[in-house]
């Protein structure tokens, strides 16, 4: 066996009871967002509460809420999420209206519900994203051969996205509605939808993202401060001026952990939606790659979980665990790619590391559905497997009489 062949061997989680890749690039992530949210959020808290540990204090809470709730996550079946995915789905719709009607505006966007009684405001997007999750890859194991074969059942998911989509843009929250929509064709065509369908829908996006972005004066400011940022970089380029800055400082290896100058009320935002900037300016290069890293590995061993639930017949678990890496890996490409200007800035929170209850909570409830949908894969996979014949006992030939 070559040395290759045996490090394989070595890093394998085949025979191990869930794939503890996918779990130790998730703890890890969580942990550096901690680390990161305190390094980032120290002065702006100290300015806005008198006690520099504020967000701090606040993001382990989450934590130790969120890694709970997962825990219990991990104890539910596969099978309440499916039969309940319609419900669920039900549940998603009724919290995106109800934050139009009675949710809590910030900066212009109406997207937080305040629940009674408790500390903390309810993003009501985060959870329609695995409302819509769990729905559709039920509605994928009903309806595939119909779903490949007829634009009718091909459409019928769509069209819930649709619905969705309206009560976000309606918020507004653009770059949920991407995620989103990104995820529900992307699970449809891991589902083996014809790929001419999707190049009409395509063509169709892009003219409805092209009447969407000239309708409004503050969308294409944005849009051509994110072409040239700096050539207002004191109003519509601020931003991303700010961001750029603490990726030019970072260099190879940062300026050190706490060390951020940017985060001294340079860079709005700098322990939500810009935590990255400040990472990159903090542990530099080879930090940033790093956590770029960790998100390709999660992502990666989570299609992986995919397909070992599609080759076992589990489409379900197949399903989920696909739409789980689509909304992760694209929620973190798109935070990291308006950090560092590849795309015009969207108010989208990095997974697992930013700082925010709702988003907290419902990563790790997904991460625990993906090691749920894992568990289960490898333990039909170990029925399925044909037993040895048992040896005969000794002195005894097979065949032959007692």
């Amino acid at each position: 066996m070559s040395r290759l062949s045996r490090l394989r061997q070595r890093l394998s989680t085949a025979e191990q009871p869930f794939d503890g890749w996918l779990l130790l690039a998730a703890l890890a992530l969580l942990l550096i967002g901690w680390v990161m949210v305190t390094s980032a959020s120290t002065e702006v808290a100290s300015s806005l509460t008198g006690n520099a540990w504020y967000f701090s204090l606040r993001h382990g809470t989450f934590l130790l809420v969120s890694l709970a709730l997962a825990a219990l996550a991990l104890r539910v079946p596969l099978g309440w999420w499916k039969a309940n995915g319609p419900f669920l789905l039900l549940v998603g719709m009724v919290l995106l209206a109800l934050v139009l009607v009675v949710g809590r505006e910030v900066n212009g966007s109406r997207r937080w519900l305040s629940l009674p009684g408790v500390p903390f405001n309810l993003q009501a997007s985060e959870v329609a994203k695995l409302c819509l999750i769990t729905y559709l890859a039920g509605y994928l194991e009903r309806f595939l051969p119909q779903v490949r074969r007829e634009w009718g059942a091909f459409l019928r998911p769509l069209a819930v996205m649709a619905v969705m989509g309206g009560l976000l843009i309606l918020e507004p929250d653009y770059g949920a509605v991407v995620v989103m929509t990104g995820c529900v064709m992307g699970m449809l065509l891991m589902a083996g939808a014809p790929w001419g369908r999707f190049l009409l829908l395509m063509l169709l996006v892009a003219a409805l993202g092209t009447v969407a972005a000239i309708a409004e004066p503050y969308r294409m400011a944005r849009l051509t401060s994110f072409a040239d940022p700096w050539a207002d970089q004191f109003a519509s380029g601020y931003q991303l001026t700010q961001a750029l800055i603490a990726f030019g400082r970072g260099h190879w290896l940062g300026m050190g952990l706490g060390n951020s100058v940017q985060k001294l009320f340079y860079l709005p935002e700098a322990h939500t939606d810009f935590v990255f900037a400040v990472l990159a300016e903090e542990l530099g290069l080879v930090g940033a790659v790093a956590v770029v890293g960790l998100f390709a590995l999660l992502v990666w061993r989570a299609m992986a979980v995919g397909r070992r639930a599609e080759l076992a017949k589990l489409p379900f678990a197949a399903y989920v665990s696909y739409g789980i890496a689509l909304v992760i890996g694209a929620q973190a490409f798109i935070n990291i790619a308006v950090s560092t200007g590849m795309l015009p800035t969207k108010g989208l929170t990095l997974p697992l590391l930013s700082y925010g209850g709702s988003s907290l909570v419902i990563s790790c409830v997904m991460m625990a559905i993906l090691l749920r949908a894992d568990i289960e894969t490898r333990q039909a996979v170990r029925r399925a497997r044909p037993t040895a014949p048992r040896a005969a006992p000794s002195g005894k030939t097979q065949g032959s009489g007692s």
